[in-house]
This record gives C-alpha cells, structure tokens and sequence, in this order.
C-alpha cells in the first residue's frame, strides 16, 4: 500500500476531527474558490465518505472569474461531489471596502445555499497562516481581546477545519493529490492589507524569530478565544443582573470589574441597535465614563442615532438632541 504523504494525512485528519460529532449522513458543504486551501479541504471531506456537496462563489470581481467558477464546479461533479452550486453574488452597495464587502456576499450566499439544501455544515478553507494574519491585523487596529481571538474554529454552520495547518502542507497536498489551485491575484494585490501582511510582514518574522511564530500566533488566538468565551458568559450574567426599571443600575455597573463591566456596556449598546461593526472602543469608554467619572456630561452618541445617558443611579436610552 502506498503511504499517504504527511501533508496529505494532516489535512484529511484535521477535517476528520472537524466532522467528528455531525451524524454520518449528514449534508457537508465546502466552501471552494479553487485555491490550494479550499481544493486540499474539499478533497479530505470528500475522502471522509461523507455526504458532501460544494459551493463556489463568483464575486464577480475579476475578469474571467464566471469561467473559474465554472472550472471549480466542473472538477468537483466529476470528483463525486453532489450537490454542486455556483452562487453569483453583487457586492454593489454592501458596507465596507471591497474585501468587507466580498465577505459579507459571500458568507450571506453560503448561508442560503445551506438552508436550501439542508446542510448541517459549510467548511472553509482558512489555515493556520491566514489565523496569524488575522491577529497580526487585529493588534495593528487595536482590535481589543475579541479581534485578538482571530477566526473561530466554528460559529453557527461555519467550521473551520484548516485552522492548524499550515498553508504550506495544503500546498503540498494539492501537489501530492495532482491538483492545480488556482492562483488569486488579490492574495498578491499590495493595495490589500491582508495581502501586505502575508508577502512581507509574516516573513519577516519567520526570519526574525523563526518558523514557530506562525503556530504561537494562531495559538495565541485560540488561547485569547477560550478566555473570551467564558468572560461573555460571565457578563451576560451581569448584564441580567444589572437591569433596572430604566435601564441599567449604575452601582451594579460601578462594582463590576472594569474587563465585565465593558463587555456589559457593550452588549446592551447592542441590544439597543447599535450594530457590532459600528460600535467602537471609543463609544463603550464614553458609557463607562458615565459610571466612573461622572461630572454632569451629556447623553453618550451610539451608532444609529441611539444616546445613552445617566438618569440618577440608572443608565438609560434618550434620543439624542440632534435626532428629534
């Protein structure tokens, strides 16, 4: 029998392991761009024996790109993939640059393809390298414990198998499965911060500390990701106990410690209608300000034309002057 080359074994166990609790005939999905990543992650599902099922997204971005949406399908029908989808998405009009915006069409399409069809989960092809570009780009937006915690290896239908595994060994998977990935150019486009990160910023570090750097990173965001999990429990529970006739007790909030007390205040900023993506650091310092330095300031201005002020001993919603 021949032997398995390793970087083949390693993917195919990491997505043996991902798969590990879904019932055997239960729908998978993969996630598929035609990249070295999603090709390796899409030939280890398809050879755990599983239901599995494939859907690649034309953006629409590039040039040709209907015509590799169409190669990426046509490989995975003939490799037994069964149901194939190609979802064709707009980014027209969707919050944020182009690579936000990419994001959101893409993961809206995927989430409807797997209703659609029934699927119990969509895997994505992001490696153990992508995890330490995420975290590298969270500390240079001071992103805060949260951006830190890089990608979750699941949230809700999405897992992500790759997660431990070099970009490297799916490379080399590809090469040792006879597979031929296709190259994006915006992972080489310098406009893309993600870009600048991987062609200059990762190996710079892999020089100057060595290999290991990219596993302490993707360590780091698996090790800060546990820690969150439990300080977002912990405040949910103050949360509840913090909730007054008006709104939210200020000598509740004022014996909390400052880590709970934030993720507090930043929780019920949400509950209000403050979206995640809106609400900054900033905005959640101002509503702690108006339990740990109160002097008679004004309402505190939220995304979406919410205002928080301090009534007395409670934190409650106004709407701001400048909104009536």
């Amino acid at each position: 029998m021949a032997r398995i080359p390793p970087p083949v074994a390693a993917v195919r166990m990491a997505v043996r392991r991902g798969l590990a609790d879904l019932p055997g005939d239960a729908l998978i999905l993969v996630a598929c761009s035609g990249g070295a990543d999603s090709l390796a992650l899409a030939s280890a599902a398809r050879f755990a024996g599983r239901r599995t099922g494939l859907v690649t997204v034309d953006h629409g971005l590039q040039e040709g790109s209907d015509r590799r949406a169409r190669s990426v399908a046509a490989w995975a029908r003939d490799s037994g993939f069964d149901p194939v989808r190609i979802e064709t998405v707009s980014v027209a009009g969707l919050a944020g640059g182009p690579e936000a915006a990419a994001r959101t069409a893409r993961y809206e399409a995927l989430t409807s393809a797997a209703g659609e069809l029934g699927a119990a989960a969509v895997l994505l092809g992001h490696t153990r390298d992508d995890q330490a570009e995420t975290v590298l780009l969270a500390l240079a937006r001071g992103a805060g414990p949260r951006g830190l915690s890089g990608m979750p290896g699941r949230r809700g239908l999405f897992r992500r198998p790759l997660l431990d595994v070099a970009r490297a060994d799916t490379r080399k998977a590809c090469a040792a499965l006879g597979l031929a990935p296709w190259e994006d150019p915006h992972n080489t486009d310098p406009a893309y911060a993600r870009s600048r990160v991987r062609a200059s910023v990762l190996p710079a570090l892999v020089d100057a500390l060595g290999p290991g750097v990219l596993g302490n990173l993707a360590r780091t965001a698996a090790l800060v990701a546990a820690d969150n999990a439990a300080l977002d429990e912990l405040s949910a529970a103050a949360l509840e106990s913090a909730r007054s006739a008006g709104g939210l007790s200020v000598p509740d909030l004022a014996a909390m410690s400052p880590a709970i007390r934030g993720r507090v205040l930043h929780r019920w900023a949400r509950e209000l209608g403050a979206a995640g993506g809106a609400l900054a650091f900033g905005h959640v310092t101002a509503m702690d300000a108006l339990v740990t330095d109160w002097h008679g300031q004004g309402p505190v201005h939220l995304p979406a034309g919410i205002g928080v002020a301090r009534r007395s001993d409670d934190l409650v919603r106004v709407v701001p002057a400048h909104s009536s």
